[in-house]
């Protein structure tokens, strides 16, 4: 069964780009959630006008993978103890979030933070928001997929 899951964990490029390495994840895209403004552009939203964090959308099959193996990769790929920032990366619109599609993605999202929170594996307090979907806006196509899109470019 397909199944969407969206996850903010600082710039959209290279958190789609490790999705997309995922074997049960079928389809990604990059784009905007979380804000107050509709139909923001990339300049929009790194404006900081918007108050859309940038996301990659994930479909996959949750019969090849779990929403909890998902989160497991989310988990390590940025430091969700960082307000607002990841890397070089600052503002809003890097923060770390998790939109949830589903009262059981809910359930599930809260309870791993609570359970990377007490494991002692970061010391300060893990920021990471976690908040209903809401209307997801699609950046445009230069940036979908980019990072795939430039490693192609310099392996020809």
């Amino acid at each position: 069964m397909i199944e969407k899951a969206t996850f903010g964990a600082g710039c959209f490029w290279k958190t789609e780009d490790q999705f997309l390495q995922v074997t049960g994840v079928v389809k990604t895209s990059v784009g905007y959630m979380g804000g107050h403004f509709p139909n923001p552009s990339y300049l929009d939203v790194v404006a900081r006008i918007t108050g859309h964090a940038e996301v990659a959308q994930i479909d996959y099959d949750s019969q090849q993978i779990a929403y909890e193996s998902l989160l497991a990769k989310f988990w390590n790929m940025h430091d969700p103890t960082s307000l607002n920032r990841q890397g070089a990366d600052r503002g809003e619109q890097y923060r770390s979030v998790i939109f949830y599609h589903n009262q059981d993605q809910r359930k599930i999202a809260e309870q791993s933070k609570v359970n990377l929170q007490n494991s002692g594996i970061y010391q300060k307090k893990i920021v990471t928001e976690i908040k209903p979907s809401q209307e997801y806006y699609l950046a445009t196509a230069d940036h979908q997929q980019y990072l795939a899109k430039k490693r192609r470019l310099v392996n020809k």
